[in-house]
């Protein structure tokens, strides 16, 4: 389907340069795009390659706007931004034929709100209520009492375990397991073995949350596991029992968070980071790549980067491996 730049423009709330008519039905990058692709350029050092590329128009900053071309241009405040937005539009998502396929099992308590989606060898237990326009993807298991909002997108084999409950909007990528038991257990000092500590708590996802391949989180142990609205978190994450993650974090692949855990709002952990149990990570915090924060630990400041291990403040941390390259060269 073709999308007018009259179109588009209104959407990402952009000013056109050029040929407001121009129609465009994908997306792309500079390199090969054709004539009916839309690009970005962020960056001016970039706009030379976009300019002369086939693509049919640019989204971009107002460097560009006096630029010497016949291309046509959208001219945004966040090109990154609006070119996402741009591209939901020219790809909606995936609509899926509501119903309840002949080979799902649904326990007869289930509730289902209107044009919900259960595809092949899924699996409702007693008590899930599932809102309005969700989709429930095959082989998903539900266990009892697991509540979804509505326009969610359950993808296949996810597992919910008992307690956990689900806001809106929310997506759950392939593979995904939520609400199975926290590692807790406690050492009989006369014998040696270790007990299942309780693990008897919930899980609550809030909205617009998405969750993506793989990944786990536990439940509370006795309490609750929270995930605040819109949290965005990667493939292969490991969130254990009674941690809160707060509101539009972001956390990146390979990642592990102890159990007893606080991560405010708005804070970035990338790939491969390590946190350690009753951290507690303030608003802003940004830890770097294969960061690892040891038990305990309060780290502190909007914007503050960490790296190393034990993760501490970047500018100390580059200022340590300095001073280590200084000593080697003297040997």
């Amino acid at each position: 389907m073709k999308h007018s730049l009259q179109a588009i423009a209104e959407l990402i709330g952009a000013r056109i340069v050029g040929d407001s008519k121009y129609e465009l039905s994908a997306i792309g990058t500079a390199a090969g795009a054709t004539a009916e692709e839309l690009v970005f350029v962020e960056d001016v050092r970039h706009l030379p390659a976009a300019l002369d590329s086939g693509a049919g128009a640019i989204i971009t900053g107002e460097f560009a706007a006096a630029a010497n071309t016949r291309k046509p241009l959208l001219i945004v405040r966040y090109p990154k931004l609006a070119f996402a937005r741009a591209a939901a539009m020219i790809y909606p998502p995936r609509h899926y034929e509501p119903g309840v396929h002949s080979t799902a099992a649904l326990h007869h308590s289930v509730k289902l709100g209107q044009g919900v989606t259960v595809q092949p060898n899924a699996v409702l237990s007693e008590g899930v209520i599932v809102g309005d326009c969700t989709r429930i993807g095959p082989g998903a298991a539900l266990g009892p009492g697991v509540r979804i909002g509505c326009n969610c997108d359950i993808a296949a084999s996810v597992t919910l375990y008992p307690g956990t409950t689900i806001g809106d909007r929310v997506t759950v990528h392939a593979g995904a397991v939520l609400g199975g038991d926290g590692f807790g257990f406690v050492r009989d000092p006369e014998s040696g073995r270790y007990e299942k500590f309780p693990q008897i708590g919930s899980l609550e996802i809030q909205d617009d949350v998405e969750i993506g391949c793989n990944t786990t989180i536990d439940r509370g142990a006795l309490g609750a596991t929270i995930v605040g609205r819109g949290t965005k978190i990667d493939n292969l994450v490991q969130i254990a029992h009674n941690c809160r993650i707060g509101e539009n974090v972001v956390i990146a692949a390979q990642t592990g968070i102890s159990g007893s855990c606080v991560v405010e709002d708005g804070v970035i952990i990338g790939g491969q980071v390590g946190i350690g149990d009753h951290c507690h990570l303030e608003k802003g915090v940004i830890l770097g790549g294969r960061c690892g924060v040891t038990s305990n630990k309060v780290l502190r400041g909007t914007g503050v980067v960490y790296w190393g291990t034990p993760a501490r403040p970047l500018k100390g941390y580059l200022k340590e491996l300095a001073v280590l390259s200084r000593m080697a060269k003297k040997d």
